[in-house]
C-alpha cells in the first residue's frame, strides 16, 4: 500500500476509487485482483469510511465469515487485504470536479486543488457527507460532549454507567446490545413499536436485560454542567417520567448531501441515489458506483455492506471489460489464482 498527500500528477491509473470505505475497500482489492493499477481518493483522513468514524467499536453482525466483528477489525482486515497489490492511496481531499477528457479519460480535481487521472471512475462514496440529526431542544447543545453523545466512538466512557439510548433502527439496537454487559444499566425509548433494524437483533434486544421503553420520546436532559437526568415522555398520554442518567445516546439517523457529486452530470435516482444499472455502469461510460450511494431503478436499495462489496466486484469486473473490450467480465474463481 502507498499512502500519499496527493500532490498533482500526470500520471493515469487505470481505475480511480472515490470513497475508502468497505465498498471502496474491497473494490480497490478486485481491482488487483484484475491486475488493474488502482487509486483510492478519500475525504477523511483514514481509511474505513463510517466504520472508521462513526463507530470503531461496534460489534457487525451482518458481514459473511463473522459471527460478528468489530468494524475497526473489518476495517483492518479490508485494509489489509487490498493492500496485497499496492494500491495508491489518497487520504484527506475531497473530489470536487470530474472531466472526461477528449481521449476518453477522466481528470479529478480535489479541494487541495490537485488533479488525478484515470481511465475509468468507480464511485464508492457512500452517503456522502453526513452529519447526525439532532433534536430541536436548544438546550441540549450544552451537554454535547458532557453526557450527550450523538457519535459513539469509544465503549470505556460508558463503562459502569446509566445509559439512555434514543432511537429505534439499527444502530440504537445495536448500540444497546454493544453495551448491555458494558454499562451499569441501558434504557432504550422509541417513538413507536416497530423497529427499522434487523428482526434477530430486535428480537435479542427484547430478551436482554436492556429496558425498553415504546412510545415514549425525550423532551429534555438536566445536570449540572453535565448530563444527570433524562426527562422522557409517553407520546400517547403526555406522561412524563425523569430517568437518573449519566449518559444519553441519541441514534436518530442522518442528514446526508452528495455535495460535488450532484454536479458532475450523472443520472439520479431520486435526490439521494446515483442510478446504475445491473452492471453498476452511470449514465457516463466509464464510471461506475457501487455501495450506499447508487441505486438501479425499481430496485429498493439495501445499504448493506455485503451488498456493498457484491456491487464493486461486479463494478470492477465491468470496468475491467470496458477497458479491454472482448475480455470477459467473469474473470474465473480466486482459488484458481496465485495471490
Amino acid at each position: 500500500m502507498t499512502t500519499t498527500n496527493g500532490a498533482s500528477s500526470d500520471e493515469l491509473y487505470e481505475i480511480t476509487i472515490i470513497g475508502a470505505g468497505p465498498a471502496g475497500l474491497f473494490g480497490a482489492f478486485y481491482a488487483g485482483l484484475r491486475e488493474m493499477k488502482v487509486k483510492v481518493i478519500d475525504a477523511l483522513d483514514e481509511l474505513g469510511g463510517q466504520l472508521a468514524t462513526l463507530y470503531p467499536e461496534k460489534f457487525i453482525y451482518d458481514v459473511p465469515g463473522y459471527p460478528k466483528v468489530l468494524a475497526q477489525d473489518l476495517v483492518k482486515h479490508l485494509v489489509e487485504q487490498a493492500s496485497m497489490f499496492k494500491p495508491t492511496f489518497v487520504l484527506g481531499e475531497r473530489v470536487e470536479t470530474l472531466e472526461k477528457q477528449p481521449d476518453g479519460t477522466f481528470k479529478l480535481g480535489t479541494n487541495k486543488g490537485t488533479t488525478h487521472h484515470s481511465r475509468v471512475v468507480l464511485i464508492c462514496a457512500g452517503v456522502g457527507a453526513f452529519q447526525p440529526k439532532k433534536l430541536p431542544q436548544p438546550e441540549l447543545a450544552q451537554y454535547e460532549g458532557k453526557g450527550l453523545y450523538y457519535i459513539v466512538k469509544e465503549k470505556a466512557i460508558f463503562r459502569g454507567k446509566r445509559i439512555l439510548i434514543v432511537g429505534g433502527g439499527d444502530s440504537a439496537v445495536d448500540w444497546a446490545l454493544n453495551l448491555k454487559d458494558y454499562a451499569k444499566h441501558v434504557t432504550l425509548i422509541h417513538r413507536r413499536d416497530q423497529f427499522r433494524a434487523h428482526a434477530a437483533s430486535v428480537t435479542e434486544l427484547l430478551n436482554s436485560p436492556v429496558e425498553v421503553k415504546l412510545f415514549y420520546e425525550l423532551k429534555t436532559v438536566r445536570g449540572n454542567g453535565k448530563v444527570e437526568e433524562a426527562v422522557i415522555f409517553d407520546n400517547r398520554t403526555k406522561e412524563e417520567t425523569v430517568l437518573p442518567v449519566d449518559a444519553v445516546i441519541l441514534t436518530l439517523g442522518y442528514s446526508v448531501d452528495l455535495g460535488p457529486i450532484k454536479n458532475w452530470g450523472l443520472e439520479m435516482e431520486g435526490s439521494r441515489y446515483i442510478r446504475v444499472n445491473s452492471r453498476m455502469e452511470t449514465s457516463i461510460p466509464g464510471v461506475y458506483a457501487a455501495g450506499d450511494i447508487c441505486a438501479e431503478p425499481g430496485v429498493e436499495p439495501m445499504n448493506l455492506i455485503v451488498e456493498g462489496f457484491a456491487q464493486a466486484a461486479r463494478a470492477v469486473n465491468f470496468a475491467y471489460q470496458y477497458l479491454h473490450p472482448g475480455a470477459r467480465a467473469f474473470p474465473g474463481h480466486s482459488s484458481e489464482k496465485k495471490l
